[in-house]
């Protein structure tokens, strides 16, 4: 059964159940207040007849009936009463509606405490039917010589209450249809609301969107437009650094973060995305969206803020692997033209060259790499140098190893991805520095030590160098002094982040037209 379906026929049946109690209830009530204001008239009509001189007078004749017969049936039309009927000690009428019935012994047997001098109301069945009765005695010479009883007809209190109830009937009907209707216009308001969405469909989706938010790896925190929380997940406090148990929806987002911009976000509409925010005195980079109901209107805002140390470590991972592709790439083409040189002196016939040819490169390229492998052990940074190797040859550039270079005492505690970072960009740079110059060799040198406290990195090119105006600017993220700004001024803000995790330093000098020489200074021993 449907949500709306349900709704109705709920509604529905609590007016119904509500009516039928609210019936019942107001015929007791109009019952008993009928049958109360009835019995207080009845009561009041006898003790008015009791007290008046002409009625106390007549029981002193030899036929009080005579007298008394008229003065009840003239009262007894005029306040709509069934019977009055007065009767002396001996309980004989001496009036009634029905004069034969005159000089008879009253019915009902209801007298014995208005002959001890009380007036009474009481129920009884006389000759006339059941009736609610009004009785005060008559007395004389302070003694009672008599007994008035005035009583209405139980059946015609009765008419009176079906009336009443027939028209509480018509009330609880028309209430009831006018539940059945607002019944309607909720169920109908409520599906709109939730978009046509089942009860189980809603849990669903909320179990659905609490998993999701904390599978991200993001903060994440959204605000109604009054600036109170509505959503915050587990990344989001652990940012934050407030514990899961505290819980931090329905607060104020300036409670929580101070001087942010994701309440203007609410206010104006207008998303906001990598934007830099400190955090507890962390830089993380955040994206502000408004959130939109189904009328385009702004009913509030999310951010998700990252930081911005992570972005910059994926952006070393992917440095490497381009680098590592890079050198792939340049190392098969150098040895595809070597493969077609060979083939193509072996199809001339020219047999010893081609010895001669292959006689070369293995002694160059076995002596090279036994010299990585003997200087620079560590098979990360040395096959990264060779793959660097390669891609000079490819782009024909002379990019040589010093000789004299030594890496063999690198700690092990240093970060190999680090030091991959910090040679591979500033061999990157010098590869792109030196293609601007023209006009003569392109040459880059890189030279390894360790010997001392220090590892020192040096690399060298002949490119067109650095302006001084610009050498303030150099580490700066986003600075460029390339052509193109496709992927350029990251390199040696990666390096600058880098270094300084590692502890140690860099310095460079350039001359504009002649090249620049980068160094780089890193502790073996951590503190040092």
């Amino acid at each position: 059964m449907r949500l709306h379906t349900k709704l109705m026929l709920g509604i529905s049946i609590l007016i119904m159940v509500l009516g039928t109690i609210i019936e019942f209830t107001f015929k007791n009530i109009m019952e008993s207040n009928l049958e109360h204001e009835i019995g207080s008239k009845a009561l009041s009509v006898a003790q008015t007849i009791s007290n008046m001189p002409e009625i106390q007078t007549a029981f002193r004749k030899d036929n009080p009936a005579s007298l008394i017969q008229p003065i009840a049936e003239k009262i007894r039309k005029q306040v709509g009463a069934e019977f009055i009927v007065i009767g002396n000690r001996d309980e004989v009428r001496y009036s009634h509606p029905n004069p034969n019935r005159l000089g008879q012994k009253m019915v009902g047997g209801d007298n014995g405490r208005v002959f001890k001098g009380k007036s009474v109301i009481s129920e009884s069945t006389g000759t006339l039917g059941p009736s609610l009765r009004g009785k005060a005695p008559i007395f004389s010479g302070g003694k009672v010589m008599g007994v008035v009883s005035v009583g209405y007809l139980q059946t015609d209190i009765e008419k009176e209450v079906s009336k009443i109830q027939r028209k509480i009937f018509v009330a609880t009907f028309i209430i009831l249809i006018g539940g059945l209707l607002a019944a309607l216009l909720i169920s109908l308001n409520i599906k709109r609301a939730i978009l046509g969405l089942e009860p189980k469909e809603i849990a669903w989706m909320y179990q659905e969107k609490h998993a999701i938010l904390e599978s991200i790896h993001e903060g994440i925190i959204a605000i109604d437009t009054n600036g109170r929380i509505t959503v915050v997940n587990e990344t989001a406090h652990k940012i934050l650094k407030v514990p899961i148990l505290n819980m931090l929806r329905g607060k104020r987002i300036e409670e929580v973060l101070e001087n942010t911009h994701l309440l203007e976000v609410a206010r104006t509409g207008q998303a906001e995305y990598d934007r830099e925010f400190m955090i507890l005195g962390e830089v993380f980079l955040t994206n502000r969206i408004p959130i939109f109901n189904n009328k385009g209107l702004v009913i509030g805002a999310v951010a998700s803020f990252r930081n911005k140390s992570e972005l910059s470590y994926l952006l070393q991972e992917l440095s490497h692997i381009k680098s590592y592709a890079e050198g792939l790439r340049a190392q098969t083409h150098e040895y595809s033209n070597r493969l077609y040189t060979l083939l193509g002196l072996i199809q001339l016939g020219s047999y010893k060259e081609a010895i001669d040819f292959i006689s070369k490169e293995v002694d160059v390229t076995q002596g090279f790499i036994q010299f990585l492998m003997r200087e620079v052990p560590d098979p990360i940074i040395a096959g990264f140098i060779l793959g660097k190797v390669s891609l000079a040859s490819e782009l024909k550039i002379s990019f040589t190893i010093d000789r004299e270079s030594s890496f063999k005492d690198c700690p092990s505690y240093i970060n190999r991805d680090s030091l991959v970072t910090i040679i591979g960009n500033l061999i990157n740079n010098a590869f792109d520095a030196v293609q601007e110059n023209e006009m003569s060799e392109k040459r880059v040198s890189l030279f390894l030590t360790d010997l001392g406290k220090e590892l020192i990195i040096e690399v060298e090119d002949n490119g067109m160098g650095i302006p001084s105006s610009t050498f303030e600017q150099v580490f700066k993220e986003g600075f460029t002094t390339k052509n193109t700004s496709i992927n350029a001024g990251i390199g040696l803000s990666l390096v600058q982040k880098a270094i300084n995790d590692l502890g140690g330093s860099i310095t460079f000098s350039s001359d504009l037209g002649e090249g620049t020489i980068f160094t780089v200074a890193i502790p073996k021993i951590q503190g040092d």
